[in-house]
């Protein structure tokens, strides 16, 4: 670790990557219909943050209504969204209906629990406006001076 650098937790290693990747995902039963009660809630927690860990993520929030949950996962670039949701959704479907079924079977019919779609964001990290600029900043090799950028603001630098 280099002295230069403030030890931050929110940071992860891995051999040849240094990372902090989070992604706010949204899920909703089929039919948008509305099985969860508090305890199915907190069941619902348990099952993905369970699947989180076999994936090497990080289930860092967990919330939901009536209707749709809200997650917010720390996970490592080895780490596919795409893969990670469908086990989210197929295992605390499978449980959820094993360990509920009399309350599952009330809102939801057949062998779906949750919608096929899902909503998922990157988030954390510096606002894209910050980044661009940075990058768009940088001193290329063989470029006499930096290009003109335009801030945020809308006033002119060099």
């Amino acid at each position: 670790m280099s002295p230069r650098w403030e030890p931050n937790p929110h940071i992860r290693r891995g051999r040849s990557v240094v990372y902090t990747l989070h992604a706010h995902l949204v899920f909703t039963p089929k039919y948008r219909r509305g099985p969860f009660t508090d305890e199915i809630l907190r069941r619902c927690e348990e099952v993905m943050r369970d699947v989180c860990t076999d994936f090497g993520a990080e289930l860092r929030e967990f919330n939901g209504e009536r209707d749709h949950v809200h997650l917010l996962v720390h996970y490592p670039p080895k780490v596919a969204i795409s893969r990670l949701v469908g086990s989210l959704k197929g295992v605390s479907a499978r449980r959820l209906r094993q360990e509920f079924p009399g309350h599952i079977r009330k809102y939801l019919w057949g062998e779906h629990f949750w919608s096929p779609s899902y909503f998922a964001a990157s988030s954390g990290g510096a606002p894209l406006a910050v980044i661009k600029e940075y990058i768009d900043n940088q001193k290329r090799p063989g470029r006499g001076q930096q290009r003109k950028t335009v801030h945020p603001r809308g006033s002119e630098q060099r």
